[in-house]
């Protein structure tokens, strides 16, 4: 089939919204939102309220497009809050590894293939922290360059600063079993460093979500964390979880959080911004009735 729909003027994006039935208190407001918020970005807020079996796409919710934006803001808040507490985990994540594998190994471990369980992908993930590092503009790993010609990369605690959180995760996954390995886990709470494992490819695929400004909220999630029956501190006594929902990686980020930055403001900050759209239904982002009163959501 061959995609015919032409552009639509901000007035036409308007009038195809009012024929759906949805309300407007402003519509040179509207109009402004919609000049700066494309139509197509609001869509992801507006489908959950509208019969998307029916070609029209007609609103069956009573609703308006400020409560919309509403929903928009609160979604932006929700990403810039996970975006941050995740920041926090990634230099911790990165320190904790470093630290634990060059203490035991040496300043160059990263580079040594028999440190892997997985060969093939010990290559492509060296051959990427290889470009990464060549990328770089870091003032310390131009110095490195300019000052050493053996060996030729900088060291871990250099060249683990410059690469992604995805490949961080993926050298870390790739580790073979071992004490260092599991002193890392610990170190975050956990028993289990395939947990760990977990949680880091789950949180790098969160982090790229917001970074990328997409949507959260209501948001199912291809990349699930697993979730552990054994932690070094209380974590969750109901473990039913839908773990493609957002909740379940929320309870992960809190869970870290709590170690590496108590204190931090996480749980208040979340609280506070659930409550300030009612338009959001909590079970649809996963959350469980009773979920305040699990012991890590406890200010």
């Amino acid at each position: 089939m061959r995609y015919t729909k032409p552009p639509l003027s901000i007035a036409d994006q308007i009038s195809r919204l009012k024929l759906r039935g949805l309300a407007f208190a402003d519509e040179t407001k509207a109009a402004h939102y919609l000049s700066n918020i494309s139509y197509y970005r609001l869509r992801a807020y507006t489908f959950p309220f509208q019969d998307n079996n029916d070609p029209a796409h007609p609103f069956n919710h009573t609703i308006s497009f400020e409560e919309i934006i509403q929903l928009y803001v609160f979604d932006r808040k929700l990403r810039l809050l996970v975006f941050n507490a995740i920041e926090k985990i990634e230099v911790a994540l990165r320190t904790k590894i470093v630290y634990e594998f060059s203490m035991t190994f040496g300043s160059h471990w990263y580079e040594d293939g028999n440190m892997y369980r997985d060969n093939y992908h010990f290559n492509r993930n060296i051959a990427t922290l290889y470009d990464e590092i060549n990328r770089s503009t870091e003032t310390f790993i131009q110095h490195y360059k300019n000052t050493y010609t053996t060996p030729i990369n900088p060291p871990a605690w250099m060249s683990l600063e410059v690469v992604s959180m995805g490949l961080l995760s993926k050298l870390f996954s790739n580790l073979k079993k071992g004490s260092e390995k599991k002193r890392v886990a610990t170190e975050f709470g956990l028993t289990n460093p395939v947990i760990l494992e977990s949680w880091m490819h789950a949180f790098a695929n969160l982090r790229n979500i917001c970074a990328h400004h997409s949507r959260l909220w209501n948001r199912r999630f291809t990349i699930r964390p697993q979730m552990p029956y054994n932690t070094i501190y209380p974590f969750l006594k109901n473990l039913n979880l839908h773990s493609n929902k957002l909740y379940a990686q929320l309870c992960c980020i809190n869970y870290i959080s709590a170690i590496i930055s108590p204190g931090n403001g996480f749980v208040k900050n979340l609280t506070e911004l659930l409550q300030s759209c009612p338009l959001i239904d909590l079970s649809e982002m996963g959350f469980p009735a009773d979920w305040e009163k699990e012991v890590i959501w406890s200010i």
